[in-house]
């Protein structure tokens, strides 16, 4: 009789629990609008609302094995200006025009929500290969303790075809990678075993995007410290007393060869001759100390410097198999001074290859075999095509004073999406960004930092966590190369129609056209060219 009473009074507990749960809003907040490939990769946002508070929320999906659920959290960004420029130094956080983004693709299992709070879930769709082709539908599900569960169907079609694995891709990605800011985070010795643990997971989620350069750095602080983490140099150099060189590339290989493990092993860009400090480091044999040159590129120390290093770099390079993918590689110099720090080169070991982000130069782009661009700066297509028939590599980039398009933290994840597209309308080879992980001190909460705006520094979080705007802009990749393969088909086959269709849509993609209309009609037009 006891039993049935504890029995009796679970079952009053349990109704009067059942009739305190609110019932959340929820509703997608984007969607697959588009035919999938197999191998491709891609994203929709679910949004929950609730007046309620709601403890140990999950998010689960029922349907495909090829989609998953993730819940998106918050970060605090700043909003850009109406200026055209957004660089320069923020004097203190308070006086930032501050946001909160849900931007973080998290790992978290469970979340609290706090009432009156939107809480994102993103959910992943990766289409395996040998998938068959066809309709897909699916049900998100949502359950916490305070809410009644939440069912919300999506679909999408998959089509009978294959994208090229990330190895595969022809887009050639460069976003610079920052080992010491992942060292710095984990409070770990850099190149340390546990380092390397947590570079893997970061480094593999760049790798999985179609990534095509190891960021190497054959100086210290190359960019002379304009991130939280300055980046080191990866090559000892020692002056001994009779005034020879010794070089210890230990760290370099090692890097290197982490990266390329990975399958980032197209190409090795090494910063750099041209520093924005003319200030090189070297360790004095004698007295174990470090000590400097600084020195223009046009002036004989330079040479001195330089000179021996390069030859030495070469030869290694060599052994390890490594010196025809490598560049020395220079950021936003001036012509005179790539000029003189080309006849360096050319003296020193004439077949290195040289890598430029920055003005067009064209006086001398004939000799840098990767010339990158900012995206608004003219790019002929006539030279385009000339440097991609001797194997040279012709992209555009981004960075701080671009306003759009752009992967701040504010600006519109669909321009991530664009990006790609812009790359295929400008017959690019594919898009530079000068920082894939440069943290700031707490990126999984604030990305606002003291000099660019919030995002500007990092497009992933510690331990390869991923973002909406890195997400999109690997749409925006796969879409590049769907493109790319659709149209050689379509060429060969004299398909005018669905040519002319894709050539209407690409003339979309220039910058003022998406100051005024902003990305997304754009990028409709230019997929539903793809699967007339």
């Amino acid at each position: 009789m006891k039993s049935l009473r504890i029995l009796f009074l679970a079952v009053l507990l349990s109704s009067a629990a059942s009739c305190n749960r609110t019932t959340p809003t929820v509703s997608w907040t984007s969607e697959i609008s588009h035919t999938l490939w197999r191998g491709e990769r891609t994203g929709i946002i679910a949004s929950l609302n609730s007046d309620s508070a709601i403890s140990g929320l999950r998010a689960e999906v029922s349907g495909p094995e090829f989609a998953e659920a993730h819940f998106l959290t918050y970060v605090t960004g700043d909003i850009l200006t109406e200026q055209y420029n957004q660089c320069g130094w923020r004097k203190n956080k308070k006086e930032w025009d501050s946001l909160r983004v849900a931007d973080r693709i998290g790992d978290e299992k469970t979340l609290d929500v706090v009432p009156g709070t939107a809480q994102p879930v993103w959910v992943s769709v990766k289409v395996p290969y040998g998938c068959k082709s066809g309709h897909y539908e699916g049900v998100l599900k949502l359950r916490g303790r305070g809410m009644k569960t939440a069912r919300l169907p999506f679909s999408f079609d998959v089509a009978e075809r294959d994208l090229p694995g990330p190895a595969g891709h022809s887009f050639h990605l460069d976003l610079w990678q920052n080992p010491y800011s992942v060292a710095r985070y984990h409070g770990v010795e850099p190149w340390s075993e546990e380092h390397f643990k947590h570079l893997e997971p970061v480094m593999k989620l760049l790798a999985d995007a179609g990534q095509k350069v190891v960021t190497a750095t054959i100086i210290d602080r190359p960019w002379n410290g304009q991130t939280e983490d300055a980046f080191g140099s990866m090559v000892v150099k020692t002056r001994n007393t009779d005034g020879s060189w010794t070089y210890d590339y230990s760290v370099f290989d090692r890097w290197v060869e982490f990266m390329t493990g990975l399958g980032i092993d197209r190409q090795i860009n090494c910063y750099t001759m041209i520093p924005w400090k003319l200030t090189f480091d070297y360790i004095d044999a004698e007295s174990g100390e470090t000590r400097f040159v600084t020195a223009p590129a046009d002036s004989p120390e330079y040479a001195l410097y330089w000179k021996p290093f390069l030859q030495d770099f070469a030869s290694h390079l060599k052994d390890k198999g490594w010196f025809g993918k490598t560049c020395i590689a220079m950021d936003e110099r001036p012509l005179d001074a790539m000029k003189a720090c080309l006849a360096v080169v050319r003296e020193a070991v004439p077949d290195f290859k040289v890598a430029l982000a920055g003005s067009f130069h064209e006086e001398i782009q004939d000799q840098i075999h990767d010339l990158c661009v900012t995206s608004r700066e003219p790019y002929p297509d006539e030279i385009i095509e000339a440097r991609r028939s001797k194997g040279m590599v012709s992209t555009y980039y981004t960075c701080c004073a671009e306003k759009y398009p752009n992967t701040f933290i504010a600006s519109d994840t669909d321009e991530g999406i664009w990006i790609g597209w812009y790359a295929l309308a400008g017959n690019f080879d594919g898009y530079l960004r000068w920082a894939y992980n440069s943290w700031t001190k707490d990126p999984v909460n604030d990305a606002r930092f003291v000099r660019w705006p919030a995002g500007d520094c990092y497009m992933v979080y510690p331990d390869g966590c991923s973002s909406v705007r890195f997400e999109r802009l690997v749409e925006g990749i796969q879409d590049y190369e769907k493109a790319s393969l659709l149209r050689k088909e379509w060429k060969e086959a004299g398909d005018t129609v669905r040519l002319q269709a894709l050539e209407s849509a690409l003339d979309l993609f220039t910058i003022p056209r998406l100051g005024d209309e902003g990305p997304a009609h754009a990028i409709a037009e230019a997929r539903k060219a793809l699967e007339l």
